[in-house]
């Protein structure tokens, strides 16, 4: 009997813990007297938080 395949689920960036991205300050003020921030994404999920899951290979039986 065959069994429906179904698409696995993707897992949690373990990179990242499923916190893509994140908001750093830049450390000092502009001329009006904000601090400006930048949003960087995790490198290793490109900003989504999660990676494809990982394909189960079945060992060869001798």
């Amino acid at each position: 009997m065959t069994h429906p395949t179904t698409t696995p689920t993707p897992r949690i960036c373990p990179h990242c813990d499923g916190f893509a991205s994140a908001a750093i300050t830049t450390g000092s003020r502009d001329r009006h007297g904000h601090l400006p921030t930048l949003t960087i994404d995790c490198r290793a999920c490109n900003g989504q938080g999660a990676v494809p899951a990982r394909r189960v290979r079945e060992a060869a039986r001798v």
